[in-house]
């Protein structure tokens, strides 16, 4: 079906100064991997979100495979991921061998909390995945205390939510570990793929370059030929006395350039993409069928706007603005539990019955940052008379 306004448009459109960022680097990087781009970026990052250590990758389940790695996963560790997120947030840690415990959301930030993240915690509990959904911040100073009580490792997933802040330190720096994305669909994008995988903890720090590049690394004696033994050595560092295998996780010179651009304009995109929902769902204060999470502040992105359906249903009403206006709402994050691919690991059984009943009831819009004023007009007209219609 052709949409009149599809949601998975092109988040942003690029600036003539980012197109020229990226052209430059396909003529003028050398290498055009692992390179000065690379540097550069993660220097900007580290700087931009205020952490001792970044690493670009490829994808942000690049970063996540590495994470779940860096746990040093044994038989019967249990890690907590909330069953309300995308579904790269959980498999890489089943992948190392870990149990998952699924956490359930609070029904009004649609993000897990210390409350529903301690019913979870056990005594084979080895880490907490904190994901910082649709753009908002998660109560990390209490997800931080509950970690450090129970000496749990933390991850953020801020896939969503980068520049996103709680009393102004960035989100992604709370935790040992946070994980950023610059796919297609987030407020900046490397053209389409790419992450960044950031911690301040050293031991960390030392592992992740040949975790990321294939092991690659110097030899640790001197050499009179730079050819012999070889060009360079391959080898893996122990972390806590065990040993990891690498991956191939490279990000391009060419989106770490643009990468470095984009970062300069994050803030503004953020702002504008807030100043926008707020403007949106303050246009629907009469409509209290459709119930948003309202956070006019740097805590939310909004990645994406979503809002809760009652008294409607929500089906007729995504059908209605689909068929009859031609614009494309959708439902998000399947409860992971219920995948097929999660059932046949033996991962199908949740208490979590508020992402349950969310999940049930939502609704998200388009909201790509490309849209112009007047098409985020036309979806609330639509969404009005669609509303008024279904009553």
């Amino acid at each position: 079906m052709n949409f009149k306004i599809p949601f998975a448009g092109r988040q942003h459109e690029y600036s003539d100064e980012e197109i020229e960022v990226v052209v430059n680097a396909m003529k003028f990087s050398v290498p055009l991997t692992q390179g000065s781009n690379l540097k550069l970026f993660q220097n900007e990052f580290c700087d931009y979100v205020n952490c001792r250590h970044a690493f670009g990758v490829s994808n942000a389940t690049a970063a996540l495979e590495m994470a779940a790695q860096l746990l040093l996963i044994n038989e019967g560790d249990e890690v907590i991921i909330p069953s309300h997120t995308y579904t790269s947030s959980a498999y890489p840690f089943l992948k190392q061998g870990a149990k998952i415990v699924w956490a359930d959301i609070d029904l009004q930030t649609r993000v897990v909390n210390a409350e529903t993240i301690k019913k979870c915690i056990t005594k084979n509990t080895k880490a907490i995945v904190v994901v910082h959904l649709y753009g908002f911040g998660a109560d990390m100073e209490e997800i931080l205390d509950l970690a450090t009580e129970n000496d749990l490792i933390l991850i953020e997933d801020v896939a969503q939510a980068l520049g996103g802040e709680l009393n102004s330190k960035k989100l992604g720096t709370f935790g040992h570990l946070g994980v950023f994305s610059f796919h297609s669909h987030k407020n900046i994008s490397t053209l389409g793929e790419g992450g960044m995988l950031i911690t301040d903890d050293e031991n960390f720090a030392k592992v992740i370059p040949l975790l990321r590049h294939n092991g690659h690394c110097d030899f640790e004696f001197s050499r009179d030929q730079y050819w012999l033994p070889a060009m360079g050595n391959v080898d893996m560092p122990t972390l806590h006395n065990s040993y990891l295998w690498p991956n191939n996780y490279c990000l391009g010179e060419v989106e770490c350039a643009l990468g470095t651009k984009m970062l300069q304009r994050i803030d503004a995109i953020n702002s504008e993409k807030r100043r926008r929902a707020i403007h949106f769902i303050n246009e629907l204060s009469n409509y209290p069928e459709l119930q948003f999470h309202v956070e006019d502040s740097p805590r939310h992105a909004y990645h994406l706007l979503v809002a809760m359906v009652t008294d409607i249903d929500r089906d007729d009403f995504i059908k209605s603005m689909s068929n009859d206006y031609g614009i494309q709402c959708v439902v998000q994050y399947y409860p992971l539990d219920r995948y097929d691919l999660y059932k046949k690991a033996d991962q199908g059984k949740s208490n979590c019955p508020k992402t349950d009943l969310f999940f049930d009831n939502m609704v998200s819009f388009p909201f790509q940052h490309s849209l112009a004023m007047a098409e985020l007009d036309y979806i609330l007209e639509a969404t009005k008379k669609v509303v008024e219609k279904l009553r």
